[in-house]
């Protein structure tokens, strides 16, 4: 068959299983069976798609069509405009994540601190957070940990292939559980899961049915991870240290309260994103 009409059908059937954008995911599961450019793609239209080819992309669509995320399909994900290995044993990661880090880096770099800095990045998942602040503060000590053993082995995948094994520590635990007790972070960075349990359920086939809700779920109200976080975190802080947390919009309040009530945080803020919606708590610790 030629390739202009694979693409046609497979298009039309990723459509009609729901898929948005299903033209552009046909194009991009077809360039990843060929490993070939979106150009070189377009050069083949009236090409016959050899045998062997067709049945991978087949697979490959037939997958997508079950709402199988495109980047657990592929094997991968761009984020801070590189590429991470990404598996249905990690959130895929989100541009919301993308501010998380943006406004983090902002805001260090307005803020007097001492070099090198030592992070901790919390709730790690693929390890996408540990790696770009790795290459974006060359100097700086960062442990990064996860409850997942399975979540913490493509996140040291991840930083193998950037590069950035030998600066990020990777450690098995529950939230602190597994550290040292006497070592303080300057600066603690989280994804936590913050999705309300029964929420869960309505969202798209790709995240309800394929993420992993260790991951996503936060407990009934959406806060069980962060409560511990914002608790647990006055121990592990120096004194003048941040924590950046990604949050949810509908908790966003919630997660405010908390920290206001805890005593424990000054210049306590939810930070909005390019949408306009509160996406990061800031909070810095004072004791």
């Amino acid at each position: 068959m030629q390739v202009q009409y694979v693409l046609k059908t497979a298009a039309a059937e990723l459509a009609e299983a729901g898929v948005e954008s299903s033209d552009l995911e046909a194009e991009l599961l077809l360039r990843e069976t060929l490993g070939i450019s979106r150009a070189a793609l377009f050069l083949k239209f009236d090409q016959q798609l050899p045998s062997p080819a067709l049945s991978r992309f087949q697979k490959s669509v037939l997958r997508r069509c079950t709402r199988e995320p495109l980047q657990y399909i592929v094997g991968r994900c761009e984020f801070w405009s590189l590429d991470f290995k990404t598996t249905p044993d990690v959130l895929i990661p989100r541009p919301e994540t993308e501010f998380l880090l943006e406004h983090t880096i902002a805001r260090l770099e307005s803020d007097e601190k001492k070099s090198p800095l030592h992070f901790l990045d919390l709730c790690t998942g693929s390890g996408v957070i540990a790696v770009v602040l790795a290459h974006e503060f060359p100097d700086a000590v960062i442990h990064a940990i996860d409850c997942s053993a399975k979540a913490l082995a493509v996140a040291s995948e991840n930083a193998l292939s950037h590069n950035v094994t030998g600066r990020v520590e990777f450690v098995c635990c529950d939230l602190f559980s597994g550290l040292n007790q006497q070592i303080q972070w300057d600066v603690i960075v989280s994804n936590p899961p913050y999705v309300k349990s029964g929420d869960i359920p309505d969202l798209a086939p790709e995240v309800s049915s394929w993420e992993p809700e260790l991951a996503l779920s936060g407990g009934i109200t959406g806060v069980d991870v962060i409560q511990r976080i914002c608790a647990q975190a006055t121990r592990h802080l120096r004194i003048g240290g941040w924590l950046f947390m990604e949050i949810g919009a509908d908790i966003s309040q919630h997660v405010l309260e908390i920290f206001l009530t805890s005593g424990n945080y000054e210049q306590v803020a939810v930070v909005q994103d390019w949408a306009g919606k509160p996406r990061v708590l800031q909070a810095k610790f004072v004791g």
